[in-house]
């Protein structure tokens, strides 16, 4: 997933970015509500994580700019207050979960699983294309009983290709998805990543199935 986090003290965004971004998920991490307000009409976000208190405009009021803009994608609201007045404010003005500070990575993690499964574009804890699986839970594909893990990146990208399968895919696509807002990858970077993931494809005897189209980008093309 695409996971807008809002959150601003740096101190408790590095270690929630962190462990979002190794469970797969691609993260725009900031630190103000003016620059997540301008995020959310520029971007698409599959979640968003949302600090209550914050500078300029607070997570209260993104939340509620962000669903008078007809936008539904779940959101999760970080919050250390833990009264019900303020529960049912956020959950009014949009949220539909919310988490007490401190925050527990665990169940970051287990509410962000859970928030997921809401989402209309959901399928499921494994993705398959043809006879190839991947398995967000625990970023491995599986392809005739031999299974590889993947790093972060290699499981962004075969995500989107395994959501886009037999459709031709530009460089600049891939970079728009899988970079990070702020993140500016090098100019070998897809190459270089294709090269990876084709190497774990090889592990699982689908080696082929990653076409390059020249002078335009790929496509995942698995036999029939």
């Amino acid at each position: 997933m695409r996971i807008l986090l809002v959150e601003d003290d740096p101190a408790q965004l590095e270690p929630l970015h962190t462990a979002l971004s190794k469970s797969g998920h691609v993260v725009d991490g900031v630190t103000n509500g003016e620059t997540a307000e301008w995020l959310v009409g520029e971007k698409n976000y599959d979640l968003l994580i949302l600090d209550w208190v914050l500078p300029g405009v607070s997570g209260v009021e993104l939340c509620g700019y962000y669903r008078q803009a007809g936008k539904t994608a779940p959101i999760l609201m970080l919050t250390a207050k833990d009264t019900t007045i303020e529960k049912v404010i956020g959950l009014d003005a949009g949220a539909d979960d919310y988490l007490v500070k401190p925050v527990d990575v665990i169940e970051l993690l287990a509410r962000v699983r859970a928030l997921g499964r809401r989402s209309p574009l959901w399928t499921g804890d494994t993705l398959g294309v043809a006879d190839l699986q991947l398995h967000l839970a625990n970023l491995t594909i599986e392809r005739q009983q031999n299974t590889v893990k993947l790093s972060s990146r290699e499981f962004q990208l075969m995500e989107y290709l395994m959501r886009h399968p037999r459709q031709i895919i530009t460089r600049d696509q891939i970079e728009q998805s899988l970079w990070e807002w702020g993140e500016e990858p090098e100019s070998n970077a897809v190459t270089a990543l294709i090269k990876r993931l084709r190497l774990r494809l090889q592990q699982v005897g689908a080696e082929n199935w990653i076409e390059t189209v020249y002078g335009t980008g790929y496509c995942l093309n698995p036999p029939n």
